[in-house]
């Protein structure tokens, strides 16, 4: 009995000290990504660190103006209301894009599912 008690408080032991020592590591992890995170905003000579600005678009009632704008686009958005509202959002894109192109703007365009 006395053995067996032995080995369950060595057995406990040897598992608090690993424990601990994982705890520890966790911890100077942190530690440096916090240190990391309070220096980000403090390099302002770096190349390309520069923020930037981004333009969202979002039609309102994509599924409207598709019926408004295309015959074909009346039959099928009931059945395929997804796929017209990709269609949509690509020919604004579209449009959009030769705007700025017809104006000497560069601009990078995509769209993004939120």
């Amino acid at each position: 009995m006395t053995a067996f008690l032995t080995v369950c408080v060595i057995g406990l032991l040897i598992g608090s000290a690993l424990l601990f020592f994982q705890l520890r590591r966790q911890g100077e992890l942190l530690n440096n990504a916090l240190h990391r995170l309070e220096t980000l905003g403090s390099d302002d000579d770096a190349p390309g660190t520069e923020p930037y600005m981004v333009l969202t678009v979002r039609v309102v009632d994509p599924i409207g103006v598709a019926k408004r704008e295309s015959r074909s686009a009346r039959i099928v958005a009931d059945h395929l209301p997804n796929m017209v509202r990709r269609r949509v959002y690509q020919q604004v894109m579209r449009e959009v894009g030769a705007e700025l192109a017809e104006r000497g703007v560069e601009a990078e365009m995509k769209v993004e599912y939120r």
